[in-house]
């Protein structure tokens, strides 16, 4: 077999759906975020980033930067090994007491990232469950999905945020072991699940309730917990799963819950096991982020104003953006080519860098940008994304919102 050709038609197969990715070679600048560096193949330019999840910019933060500039000169850069084997270290077991603090909960335990505390928490977790079938969400992140799929046990797909549903797949469920796993606010589309309302039927049902809060830990709630402290349902899920490089601007991935569960996923869990566990540095980094932004409520207040600002100026645009509740804001093109093309010429025409979301983050046909403001983007910086997005949408011929067409006639 010609393994090289192998791999070149499956690239080629990309390239031709308009579905290859190419990176974007950025250098962030810590004093003037959101602004950065582009390495662009004519030489460096200077870029306003749109798409980064360090939704706060905690990930610049002085006292964030001092935690792990100092612990590394104290410790060392890294951990020296696994949990198990010497990698148990002080800053991380403060983080993660930091963390069930956080989410009321009475133990957390720490991952090398959120996708990988999904994965293999949740195949953990249904495994040692005997006969569990799990309720998934269909909107789920590919980290849910593959930790679904390699617990090894059945599934159950229920419609995204569909109570009706669920419910009729926890009926036919029967006295199984259940386990419902969601999240609290969907990435791609912006939207948020009914947690006090899946976990009453989890309760009327006797199932156990897993929840993803990547994209709302330290941005929602009054101190950061989220949409289920926002809601007030913090103590009603029974894992609460968490990334701490999104608003907390650092890196890994990290679960909370009961002493007993999270001891179980510490015992079982080959993902946690067999990993070298987070550097101190990283895990002090962590820590100060988190216990800043549970008394600070600057940081979430400026990030809302900057969305709502950014939203209002979009519509005004006639630009065709999707209604949502939350930090994430969609502009529809609903074309894969199309996306690419007007990523590109953005970033090469106006230094404004927002990647392209194409199939199969998305279905094909809803392909969109992803605009994600932090408290950083200005009124001065609104405007200029907006002019940005006419001149491409005009350039393009893309379609804009349905309003601006009719106003037009």
């Amino acid at each position: 077999m010609d393994y090289e050709k192998a791999f070149a038609q499956a690239l080629d197969g990309l390239r031709h759906e308009r579905r290859y990715r190419v990176f974007t070679q950025i250098e962030r600048d810590a004093a003037r975020y959101p602004r950065a560096l582009w390495h662009s193949p004519a030489g460096k330019r200077e870029i306003v980033i749109w798409c980064s999840n360090d939704y706060l910019g905690m990930g610049r933060h002085p006292d964030v930067i001092a935690a792990m500039s100092e612990t590394a000169h104290r410790v060392g850069a890294g951990a020296g090994g696994t949990r198990n084997i010497s990698g148990n270290s002080q800053a991380i077991c403060e983080l993660e007491a930091e963390l069930a603090d956080l989410h009321g909960k009475q133990a957390g335990l720490v991952f090398t990232s959120g996708y990988v505390s999904n994965e293999t928490g949740i195949a953990t977790i249904a495994k040692l469950l005997p006969d569990c079938v799990i309720l998934s969400d269909a909107g789920n992140h590919n980290s849910m999905i593959e930790g679904v799929r390699r617990s090894g046990r059945e599934k159950a797909i229920f419609r995204h945020n569909d109570l009706a549903h669920l419910e009729e797949l926890l009926q036919a469920a029967g006295s199984r072991p259940k386990l419902i796993v969601f999240e609290s606010i969907y990435s791609m589309g912006g939207d948020v699940a009914p947690i006090g309302a899946i976990c009453d039927l989890a309760q009327r049902y006797g199932a156990m309730t897993y929840l993803d809060e990547v994209h709302a830990v330290g941005m929602y709630g009054a101190r950061g917990g989220g949409i289920a402290e926002r809601d007030g349902v913090m103590h009603r899920v029974d894992v609460i799963e968490g990334t701490l490089g999104k608003a907390f601007g650092v890196v890994g991935g990290y679960l909370t819950g009961s002493q007993t569960v999270m001891d179980a996923v510490r015992s079982f869990a080959p993902g946690f096991i067999f990993t070298t566990a987070l550097p101190p540095a990283i895990a002090a980094a962590a820590t100060t982020s988190i216990r800043h932004l549970k008394r600070s409520n600057v940081e979430r207040a400026g990030q809302q104003a900057q969305v709502q600002k950014t939203k209002d100026a979009l519509v005004r645009a006639g630009l065709p953006v999707m209604p949502t509740e939350t930090h994430i804001i969609p502009v529809m093109v609903n074309e894969a080519g199309a996306c690419k093309a007007a990523s590109d010429m953005l970033l090469a025409e106006h230094g404004v860098y927002i990647q392209p979301i194409n199939f199969p983050t998305v279905s094909r046909g809803t392909e969109r940008l992803r605009i994600t403001p932090t408290p950083f983007h200005d009124e001065q910086l609104i405007g200029e994304l907006v002019q940005a997005l006419l001149s491409v949408w005009r350039k393009l011929d893309l379609p804009f919102a349905a309003r601006r067409a009719e106003a037009a006639e």
